[in-house]
């Protein structure tokens, strides 16, 4: 089993979707990854060898991902909060940031509708 970025890649699948595993790699960039070390997307992880697991390592040093990923967007919500922009206040009141409704919608931010006096299902 291949391990790449501190993530234990699934050994049956391809490298191209292997690699999306990890936080902050998606299909493009993973493609972009592969043509910049020479492998071939239909590789399976299982096959790869350790010299094509030491290039994926030392190509994907150039990219943010995982911890470090995690903690930019952390950090970069953090800041909109503590200024006080209005989606830094939309994420202090846990609502939608980026322009949805919430008259009917929402409720994974708002959480279970409040229970209504007389109502049955």
């Amino acid at each position: 089993m291949a391990r790449i970025a501190g993530v234990d890649l699934p050994k049956h699948k391809r490298i191209e979707i292997g690699i999306s595993y990890i936080y902050g790699i998606g299909k493009f960039i993973a493609k972009e990854i592969l043509q910049k070390t020479g492998i071939s997307p239909d590789v399976r992880v299982k096959d790869l060898t350790e010299k094509e697991i030491a290039a994926l390592q030392q190509t994907l040093d150039n990219y943010l991902v995982e911890g470090d990923l995690r903690r930019k967007v952390h950090s970069d919500i953090g800041r909109l909060k503590a200024i006080n922009c209005y989606r830094g206040i939309r994420h202090k009141l846990r609502l939608p940031v980026r322009g949805q409704r919430t008259q009917a919608n929402a409720r994974t931010w708002k959480g279970p509708r409040p229970a209504k006096a007389g109502k049955k299902k």
